[in-house]
């Protein structure tokens, strides 16, 4: 078995042949001997015994090295072989009349065809022209004349009669006359190529939710218009909207919900935008469209007429029916504007005044509105500085039992002086702050500093009072808001029925059943919640009760009237006898006039705020105000004479 050991074989085909060939050179003395009668004696023959070993051996050992040689070249054309097929390059060699000698598998797999269906087929019969014959001359010319073609474009059909464009390049093997024998190409997918770079294109230049041109392609858009309408001397309207409480839907019925409203609004927009006009999606649910068709008259009021209309009609996702409206600012170039920045921010502008306006309407873009926001984002830079510099001021009213007369607990509202000494509305902050992003920050720094406030009293010896912190909505349905309120409580170790957090009727309206969930969170851990400017929102009374609150806050709007209108006098009572059936507190805010006084109390109000009782105050006047006023407090509110309350405050403060 050992001599068939691969490493034994060389060993074994030379002595064999050693042998062989001293044999031959025996037989071939004995032959010659018997024919000739000759007589050659042993001790003489051992020369051609010897001759021919070795005769044999050379011969052996070039027929191994010629097996050898022969076995490398079928092995590595064996390697060739099933490197071409395997290759992911998609390659084909023809021989000097078309036919396909070999193909790669990729070229297989992307034309769909089995390899026995193209060995031996004309490469040509697979090109796609009315003109065959003449590619195949000029392909071959080229060949001829160059000794290869680079990058010639092809139109190939695949097994599914589907035409697939590619680009082929290829090079000649020549025999020693200088004929061609076969030729190797190498063949480039234009057709996946181009596909691959248009879905490139379209993720940088289109929206995917809506299909929509997006931020990138509509600022193109916007300068080709600019610059055809600079030449020509027209109008272009570049229309900014945003959808109205958009939000809303997204919040109570779900993104995806919201997804499937926006992509109705650019179908139903889509329908009467004209080709020479731009539709694009901004993000969100902000869309522009840029008016500047070369071929129409530009009429921006039809057109802004035609948004509103089209998007008041109700969207029907499955069997539901979802409404929003829209709020349009139109700016014109070149009257707003004659770059796609300053077009846009006009629009953007114009936008936001509709949306003060009511929403559900169009405005176009005046230097007067510039000027209010320029004015607004100033202000928006200085209350950034004054957050960060630690420049805002928290003052604190006090809230008095109308039985007793005696404080209860005190509200904390922000105050913010500007460098001539000027305050600025607490409304006007709100809704800076809300637009801007701050809101977050600047409760929580009101939160924080009403807490601490809070301990220096209780640590200065007066009594427990209860701390109320005006929060939005949003606020309480952060996902980190307990974590974060309870990290406050700690550090300043106040007890959580200490704080009462106020949250505007707005506010906790716009998602019901997180509001309810977040309020609950709140009242397991012992804090105060109360709904400010009571009587103010939508469905009040039917949510009211699903509400986990302790107090509810009457609007000023009404207490500040009830003496002269009968029917904000009427609704004050009726909330008083609500709040009072479902066992909650009630708090009026902006008393002012003892009229007011004596009505609340005769109608069963528990607690009384506003000037009245005292302006809002800043930490120093506050702590002095609880030290000397009870007493005083008391004598007023059951006597119902002012000049029993005599402590000197700021007279005026807006709330």
């Amino acid at each position: 078995m050992d001599a068939f050991d691969p490493e034994k074989r060389p060993a074994l085909w030379l002595s064999c042949a050693l042998l062989a060939g001293a044999m031959a050179t025996t037989a071939v003395i004995l032959l010659v001997n018997s024919l000739y009668d000759l007589s050659l004696p042993v001790h003489q023959s051992w020369l051609p015994v010897l001759a021919g070993g070795i005769a044999g051996f050379l011969a052996g050992r070039m027929a191994l090295r010629l097996r050898g040689t022969s076995r490398r070249l079928e092995e590595s054309e064996k390697r060739l072989r099933e490197f071409y097929r395997n290759t992911p390059a998609l390659l084909h060699s023809l021989d000097n009349r078309g036919r396909i000698l070999q193909v790669s598998q990729a070229w297989l797999a992307l034309l769909g065809y089995d390899r026995e269906e193209v060995i031996g087929k004309d490469f040509f019969a697979f090109v796609v022209s009315e003109h065959v014959e003449q590619i195949r001359g000029e392909h071959f010319q080229k060949l001829d004349e160059l000794g290869q073609i680079r990058d010639v474009t092809y139109y190939l059909i695949n097994a599914n009669e589907d035409i697939i464009e590619v680009a082929i390049s290829e090079v000649a093997r020549r025999d020693a006359e200088g004929r061609i024998t076969e030729s190797l190409a190498v063949l480039s997918d234009l057709t996946t190529h181009r596909a691959t770079e248009e879905r490139i294109e379209r993720l940088a230049y289109f929206d995917t939710l809506t299909g929509l041109p997006n931020r990138s392609l509509m600022n193109d858009r916007i300068v080709q218009a600019v610059a055809q309408a600079r030449r020509e001397k027209r109008q272009v309207g570049i229309f900014f909207l945003d959808l109205d409480r958009f939000k809303l839907i997204n919040d109570t019925q779900g993104h995806a919900i919201g997804d499937l409203v926006l992509r109705s609004v650019a179908q139903r927009l889509k329908k009467f935008i004209r080709s020479g006009d731009t539709f694009a999606r901004l993000g969100g649910d902000e869309f522009v469209i840029i008016q500047a068709d070369p071929n129409h008259d530009p009429n921006f009021t039809i057109m802004g007429k035609r948004i509103i209309d089209t998007l008041a009609q109700p969207f029907q996702v499955g069997n539901r029916e979802l409404f929003t409206t829209v709020s349009v600012g139109v700016a014109i170039y070149p009257i707003d504007g004659d770059d796609p920045e300053t077009l846009l921010q006009s629009a953007d502008t114009a936008m936001y005044v509709a949306k003060s306006r009511g929403r559900n309407n169009m405005q176009f873009f005046s230097t007067e509105m510039n000027a209010a926001a320029m004015a607004k984002t100033n202000l928006e830079n200085k209350l950034r500085e004054a957050l960060s510099h630690g420049e805002l001021q928290q003052h604190y009213q006090a809230q008095v039992n109308l039985v007793t007369g005696r404080v209860t607990g005190v509200e904390a509202l922000l105050r913010w002086y500007d460098s001539d000494g000027a305050l600025t509305p607490s409304r006007q902050i709100i809704e800076i702050a809300d637009e801007s992003g701050l809101a977050f920050p600047l409760g929580e720094w009101v939160l924080k500093t009403a807490c601490h406030q809070a301990k220096a009293w209780q640590e200065q010896g007066l009594p427990p009072l209860r701390m109320s912190v005006n929060l939005s909505g949003h606020h309480i349905r952060q996902p980190n808001f307990i974590e974060y309120l309870e990290s406050i409580l700690n550090q300043t170790g106040i007890k959580p029925n200490t704080l009462e957090i106020e949250l505007a009727e707005n506010s906790v309206m716009g998602s019901i059943s997180d509001s309810i969930m977040a309020l609950t969170d709140l009242k397991v851990r012992g804090i105060n919640l109360s709904i400010d400017d009571f009587g103010t929102g939508c469905s009040s009374l039917l949510y009211l009760k699903h509400f986990p609150i302790h107090r509810v806050k009457i609007a000023q709007e009404f207490i500040r009237d009830i003496i002269h209108n009968p029917d904000y006098a009427a609704i004050t009572e009726a909330i008083i006898v609500m709040a009072n059936s479902l066992q909650l507190s009630v708090t009026a805010v902006g008393v002012e006039d003892p009229v007011q006084l004596k009505f609340l109390r005769e109608r069963g109000c528990a607690e009384g705020q506003g000037l009245l009782f005292g302006a809002a105050l800043n930490a120093e006047q506050m702590t002095e105000f609880l030290q000397q006023s009870n007493c005083q407090l008391e004598r007023f509110v059951t006597s119902g004479n002012q000049k029993e309350f005599d402590f000197e405050g700021p007279s005026t403060e807006i709330h």
